[in-house]
Order: structure tokens, then C-alpha cells, then sequence
């Protein structure tokens, strides 16, 4: 069984000791970093490879502006932003989008197609 990797980058020390206590004896999970100051969140992402990224979140209602920059970086992680005075946690990932436009079922179609970018293939862009 593949197990789920988490980074944990919580501030303050008591939060993130909170949750490590909460996930360090499942057997499904391997924690594979811990991060006390946010100056080293990105490469600690970079370096640990997490499917999971769990992390302060300071302001409720507001996704935090690392969710950004760490899902456009890296789509394949999740976040799990906590906000335990509040009694609020926010889960965010990336997703596809997935768009389609009619091909000519031809070589200029198919040609068209492969040159578009994204436009409507078939001679039109």
C-alpha cells in the first residue's frame, strides 16, 4: 500500500506538534518533512515531493496566496490549511479544466488541430 506523504509547515510550534500527534501513528501516512519558518516551504516541497501539504491559515474566508504559487508549481499537491483558534480547516487542490472543439476529420483537420493551441482546428483560429 502506497502511503500518503505529508509535509507539515503549521506555525506556531504547538499547532504543528498538534498535528503531527494527530497523524504520526497512522499507518497510512508517512510524514515526510516538518517546516518551522515559511522561508522554507518551497523547498521543502520541492525536496520532499508531498501529496499533501498541511499549513497555517491565517485568514478565514481568504485562500492563502501559497496556495497559489504551490498548486501552480506543483498540481499534484494538496493543502490542508488549518485554522485551529477558529475551529476552521480549508482543503484546496488544483484541477483540470478540459475544453474540446470539433476537428475536420481530414489532414487539414488534424494538422490544424495539432498547430492551434486551443483554437477551433480547420482553418480557423
Amino acid at each position: 500500500m502506497k502511503k500518503i506523504r505529508v509535509l507539515v509547515a503549521n506555525r506556531p510550534r504547538l499547532m504543528r506538534e498538534l498535528v503531527l500527534a494527530t497523524i504520526s501513528d497512522q499507518p497510512d501516512i508517512d510524514i515526510v518533512g516538518q517546516i518551522e519558518d515559511d522561508s522554507q516551504l518551497f523547498s521543502a516541497v520541492e525536496d520532499a515531493h508531498p501529496d499533501f501539504l498541511i499549513i497555517a491559515l491565517d485568514e478565514p474566508g481568504e485562500r492563502p496566496p501559497i496556495c497559489d504559487v504551490i498548486l501552480e508549481r506543483h498540481p499534484h499537491v494538496k493543502i490542508l490549511a488549518i485554522a485551529p483558534e477558529r475551529n476552521l480547516s480549508v482543503f484546496f487542490w488544483a484541477s483540470l479544466d478540459i475544453h474540446s472543439n470539433p476537428v475536420e476529420a481530414s489532414e487539414e483537420g488534424v494538422l490544424g488541430a495539432l498547430r492551434s493551441s486551443g483554437a477551433v482546428a480547420g482553418g480557423r483560429a
